[in-house]
């Protein structure tokens, strides 16, 4: 049986679409389903195996990224949220989904505090949008969702993605693996907080994070974007490349080895 995933919609969210899809091609069965009908029982949490908060400007980003999606689950679908960690279960949030998550609670929930914020998502450095592709290293053993993933090329787009917690918060994040992708050159060095390696001027380039078991995920680069190798930035010399070394061309695009580790956790 194929995993379900819902994928939850709401106002100005805008790639639910291309979320659930890329979910379904990779083995799983998306249902995309607005938070009012969740909110009225129409749906059940505890009906799926992996919920997704996918990227967008939920709300217009009017009271801060994330910030108003969050607060409408928080007065309404806590306990049931809550109940649904307790569960062998995944979730994802990718970019407007990690500021959501973060404003629930649900990372990095250090000591297992699920439902206390510890994490903001601050205005980018420069105090604009920024909408470019960018490499990220997987720094983590633990995280569910990243398994096999070394470095990444994926595109972001958002003007807060600017990660911060408290010292003390980064420092049991450390000692427990909870940093699951930093920002990078293409080299693979590290980016050391300089601009456009990290694009947004995040503490120690942090861009995805994932709770204490590993199986709560957010990160600010859009995997689901990159679903066709013909996606990618450059990819025409690439192309070209391929053509001469007599190589096949890519199945499919890299962001995708995410979501289908999301779904293989099941089979």
């Amino acid at each position: 049986m194929k995993p379900k995933i819902l994928v939850i919609t709401g106002y100005g969210i805008n790639c639910e679409e291309e979320t659930a899809k890329c979910f379904n091609w990779v083995g799983g069965e998306s249902e995309i389903v607005h938070v009012n009908d969740i909110i009225d029982g129409s749906h059940k949490l505890k009906n799926y195996q992996i919920i997704a908060f996918p990227g967008g400007f939920s709300y217009g980003d009017d009271t801060g990224s994330g910030n108003a999606l969050a607060n409408k689950i928080r007065n309404n679908l806590k306990e049931d949220l809550l109940t649904y960690l307790k569960e062998d279960k995944l979730v994802i949030g990718i970019c407007n989904g990690m500021q959501i998550m973060a404003n629930l609670g649900l990372i990095p929930a250090t000591d297992m505090k699920y439902g206390e914020r510890q994490a903001a998502l601050m205005r980018n450095q420069h105090v604009s949008l920024e909408c470019r592709w960018i490499h990220v290293k997987n720094v983590s053993q633990k995280c569910v969702w990243t398994k096999g993933v070394e470095m990444m090329h994926l595109p972001i787009s958002h003007g807060e993605g600017n990660f911060y917690v408290e010292p003390a918060t980064l420092e049991k994040m450390k000692a427990n693996d909870q940093i699951v992708f930093k920002f990078v050159n293409e080299d693979g060095t590290p980016a050391n907080n300089k601009f456009p390696a990290n694009p947004n001027g995040a503490m120690e380039d942090i861009t995805g994070v994932c709770d204490p078991t590993g199986k709560v995920f957010a990160l600010m680069p859009h995997p689901e974007r990159f679903n066709s190798w013909t996606n990618e930035d450059g990819w025409e010399l690439k192309k070209e490349q391929l053509i001469r070394e007599g190589k096949p061309f890519p199945a499919e695009g890299d962001g995708l080895k995410i979501l289908r580790n999301g779904i293989n956790y099941f089979n």
